[in-house]
């Protein structure tokens, strides 16, 4: 078989492997602490939803490295999201939760970064606000650590500082909707599939960084991600 152009493949490295972790979707979680629910607004146990991003979102940042991220077009107001990343090893569909951890290949800790100005402008207009989520490098991630090496994740520190002060610092164990919650409830939405990244959602504390800030985020058991704001 043969191209109009070679294909980019998004991937990200694998803890104590040659192999890569090939990336196909990414899935992420939104609203789902009960305090970053509050802080945008929103209060309860809503049932979960979803947006997507292109899996050439990924600005991978190998361990002991900061990574850089040009700050995106169109926005004055980029807000950092730290959260844990199940990569789907085994695909599925109407996957139980007491199953999912059957198709989890490991856990990264992953940004997601949010042009939170266009995201309001297009939740006011009722419009798709894909714009505000999907856009170049908007999802940096670390290595994936393979579940067996990763720890407890349910009850994982998570936390987030920026330019060496407290931004966010919670526990996975608040999460409203757990892992295995959330795969279920993705995976009767779409069929999973090996490559596929499930960022699992952020605690409170989401603000805006500028240009030549430092982030440094991470979840215990899985490590750390520095990313430099260009």
């Amino acid at each position: 078989m043969s191209y109009v152009f070679t294909p980019a493949i998004a991937s990200v490295p694998v803890v104590g492997r040659a192999e890569r972790f090939p990336v196909r979707r990414i899935y992420c979680v939104g609203r789902n602490y009960v305090e970053h629910a509050k802080e945008m607004g929103f209060t309860g146990r809503e049932p979960p939803f979803f947006f997507l991003k292109p899996a050439d979102a990924v600005l991978v940042v190998n361990n002991g490295e900061t990574g850089t991220m040009a700050y995106p077009s169109l926005t004055s107001n980029l807000h950092h999201e730290i959260e844990l990343v199940a990569a789907i090893g085994t695909g599925g569909k109407n996957i139980k939760a007491a199953d999912a951890k059957k198709h989890i290949y490991g856990y990264a800790v992953g940004l997601d970064m949010t042009r939170r100005d266009l995201q309001g402008e297009m939740k006011k207009l009722g419009r798709p606000w894909d714009i505000g989520k999907g856009f170049e490098q908007s999802a940096p991630i670390g290595p994936v650590v393979p579940a067996a090496q990763a720890g407890d994740v349910e009850h994982a520190g998570i936390w987030l500082q920026v330019n060496g002060k407290d931004r966010q610092r919670s526990d996975l164990s608040k999460l409203i909707w757990n892992i295995g919650e959330i795969i279920e409830h993705l995976s009767a939405a779409w069929e999973l599939q090996p490559g596929d990244l499930v960022f699992t959602g952020t605690p409170e504390g989401v603000a805006a960084v500028v240009a030549g800030d430092t982030l440094v985020g991470g979840v215990a058991g899985v490590g750390e991600l520095r990313v430099r704001i260009a």
